[in-house]
């Protein structure tokens, strides 16, 4: 038999090369949107769960605070609001009397804000601040937000949530 080969072809030309590169490229154009969006979504979904815990605590800890008081175990002043004076009084604990045989403590750490940049920490607001001032007035933490000036994936800002 016969080949009607002409020398040796073993590679591709350098037509099929830029076809298949360019595949390659609308290909990965494609798939690369998707990525950043799933990697901001499991940032916000992480963002949601830290909120939710550390706002837990802060209520298990006024329950705490009002079932001592309820029950006579603590002895409160008359601008006490409850509500841990900082952050860390979830995470070093608290002494209730004889409510609990130890110091009862609500978080094993802070969360971290997984938007937060500069490492600013959590924004914090007391009983007294109003509901959106970004402005602690120190007395106590009645809630958290994050400090990031992001935008959600559906349209809100991350210091509302």
């Amino acid at each position: 038999m016969q080949r009607f080969f002409r020398g040796n072809q073993q590679g591709l030309t350098l037509i099929e090369l830029v076809i298949a590169m360019a595949i390659l490229a609308i290909l990965a154009a494609a798939v690369l949107p998707l990525a950043e969006v799933s990697v901001k979504r499991s940032k916000e979904i992480e963002l949601q769960r830290a909120l939710r815990e550390i706002r837990n605590a802060i209520d298990a800890y006024k329950a705490d605070y009002d079932e001592a008081k309820e029950k006579n175990k603590i002895i409160t002043s008359v601008g006490e609001t409850g509500y841990p004076e900082e952050l860390e009084d979830l995470v070093d604990g608290k002494e209730w009397g004889d409510l609990y045989p130890n110091p009862r403590r609500y978080l094993r750490r802070i969360p971290k804000d997984p938007f937060d940049k500069y490492d600013e920490g959590w924004g914090l607001r007391s009983y007294k601040d109003d509901p959106d001032s970004t402005v602690w007035g120190g007395d106590d933490v009645f809630d958290i937000y994050s400090q990031s000036d992001g935008i959600a994936l559906d349209g809100t800002e991350y210091s509302t949530w």
